[in-house]
C-alpha cells in the first residue's frame, strides 16, 4: 500500500461514523480477559489506544478503571467514542494522526491498537509505540480477519459479484482457513525494542441479515472507495444472493489475533 493510498483509504471510516459503530462487530470477551492478564493491567494502569474508532475496544479498558488516552484520526469517529465513554472520566479521546500526535511526558503501561495499526505509517508505528511505553510495558496489536467458514457457499458465489463490479478483485479468490494464517512477530523483531512476541487466537462467527451485511460492507474502505455505480451494483448483487439462496441470512467466520510484545530497550 502506498502512502497516498493509505491516507485516502483510512479517511473513509469517518464518512459515516454512526453506521460504523452500529455495523462493525466487536471482539471476543476472552480476548480482553487475556489482554488484561498478560499485560498485568489494573485500575492504576496507563493505556494508550491507537485508532480507537468509536470506542469498541476502549470501553472494556475504561470499565477496568485504567487511565486511557485514545487517539483517533477521524473527528466524527472520536465524537461517537466520546458519547459512549462520557461516563468514564478516566478516558480522554484526542483527535490526531498518531504519526503527528504529541504524547504526554508520563509513559504508558500498555499501547494497544485494535484493527487500526496497519493504517499507521510502518516507518513510525512500532518505534513511536516503544517510545511512549515504560520499560517492561506492553504493545498489544489486535487483528480481525474474515476466514473460511460460516455460510461458505455464499462467499464462494459472492466472488462473481466482486469480479464483476470491483476490478481490484483477484480472480478465484477464496477465504483462507484460520489454521493457514500464521502468527507474525516480524515487526516486533525488526524493531529490536521488544522481547519475544506472545500470541493468542480466537475463532468466532457472527450472523447477519441482508441489511446488516450490506451495512457491514459499507464500513469497509474497499467498498466505500468504489465509484458509486460499481458500489451500488456490488451491493445489489450480494443482496440478491443472500435473499435468493440463503433466506436472507448469512454467517461470517472471523479470526481475531492478539499479539503482545514487552518493551526491553
Amino acid at each position: 500500500m502506498t502512502d497516498i493510498d493509505r491516507e485516502l483509504l483510512r479517511a473513509t471510516f469517518g464518512q459515516d461514523a454512526d453506521l460504523y459503530d452500529r455495523a462493525r462487530p466487536g471482539y471476543p470477551d476472552q480476548m480482553f480477559a487475556d489482554l488484561v492478564a498478560l499485560a498485568g493491567l489494573g485500575p492504576q494502569s496507563r493505556v494508550l489506544e491507537i485508532g480507537c474508532g468509536t470506542g469498541q475496544a476502549t470501553r472494556p479498558l475504561a470499565r477496568l478503571g485504567c487511565t486511557v488516552v485514545a487517539v483517533e484520526l477521524s473527528a466524527e469517529m472520536a465524537a461517537v467514542a466520546r458519547r459512549h465513554l462520557r461516563d468514564f472520566p478516566n478516558v480522554t479521546v484526542e483527535v490526531a494522526a498518531f504519526e503527528e500526535w504529541t504524547p504526554p511526558l508520563t509513559p504508558f503501561d500498555l499501547v494497544v491498537s485494535a484493527t487500526a495499526f496497519h493504517w499507521i505509517d510502518p516507518d513510525v508505528r512500532v518505534g513511536k509505540s516503544a517510545d511512549v511505553l515504560r520499560l517492561g510495558g506492553t504493545l498489544a496489536l489486535i487483528h480481525s480477519e474474515h476466514v473460511a467458514g460460516g455460510t461458505e457457499r455464499f462467499f464462494v458465489d459472492a466472488q462473481g459479484c466482486y469480479e464483476r463490479f470491483d476490478p481490484r478483485t483477484p480472480p478465484g479468490l477464496r477465504q483462507t482457513p484460520a489454521a493457514d494464517i500464521p502468527d507474525d512477530p516480524s515487526e516486533f523483531d525488526r524493531s529490536g525494542r521488544f522481547g519475544p512476541a506472545r500470541f493468542r487466537r480466537y475463532e468466532w462467527e457472527q450472523t447477519y441479515s441482508t441489511r446488516a451485511y450490506l451495512d457491514l460492507l459499507m464500513t469497509y474502505s474497499g467498498t466505500r472507495s468504489l465509484p458509486r455505480p460499481a458500489r451500488e451494483g456490488l451491493l445489489e448483487c450480494l443482496a440478491g444472493l443472500v435473499d435468493r439462496d440463503h433466506d436472507g441470512q448469512v454467517s461470517k467466520r472471523y479470526l481475531t489475533r492478539l499479539t503482545l510484545g514487552q518493551k526491553t530497550a
